[in-house]
């Protein structure tokens, strides 16, 4: 399958989640994730502000904040074809995109470099269990990728598990996979 087909696939796929299995199954993927070191450890986590076919990561933003942890979130320049992360120290601070998506303001006392995010959580579509992924389109995070030296890991339905994808040679593969019910180590 091409890209495409794939991600049409997996967008009908995570769709059809019934709204009680996609909240009860993004609840145990981020018990998972709130039990590992990588979460455990980080002062500041990068993460996408989850859309209706993403892993639920509204509940993942305020128990980092409960913690303690600094949460970023990426703002997009499409322009550009890059993204930046400014930390979001409330709901209020983020703001709905023309796609639908909300992303933090662009306040520049809030702009978080790359080498002070300790944990970066990567959204995606598709998933090998080699790490590699099949995002939304764009290649975004693997730009951001290239340069970024913290943890990487993605949070995965089940369903979203695929024994290949198209893999190109700027694809960079996550570290781990957190699933409801495990944590896929992917590479070292």
């Amino acid at each position: 399958m091409k890209k495409k087909q794939i991600r049409d696939h997996m967008k009908r796929l995570l769709s059809e989640i019934d709204k009680r299995d996609f909240e009860q199954e993004s609840f145990e993927i981020a018990n998972q994730l709130f039990a590992m070191e990588e979460w455990r450890e980080a002062e500041t986590v990068g993460l996408t502000v989850s859309s209706d076919l993403e892993v639920d990561t509204w509940q993942i933003i305020k128990q980092g904040w409960k913690e303690g942890k600094r949460i970023t979130a990426p703002k997009c320049s499409p322009a550009e074809k890059s993204m930046q992360f400014y930390e979001v120290p409330s709901f209020l601070a983020l703001e709905q995109t023309n796609f639908g998506l909300y992303e933090p303001k662009p306040v520049p006392n809030l702009l978080v470099n790359k080498q002070d995010i300790d944990l970066l959580i990567v959204p995606g579509l598709a998933f090998t269990k080699q790490g590699y992924r099949l995002g939304f389109g764009g290649g975004y995070y693997d730009r951001y990728l290239e340069q970024f030296e913290g943890e990487v890991l993605s949070l995965c339905f089940d369903r979203q598990l695929r024994e290949d994808i198209p893999i190109e040679p700027h694809d960079i593969p996550v570290k781990k996979l957190v699933l409801s019910n495990k944590v896929i180590c992917c590479r070292s």
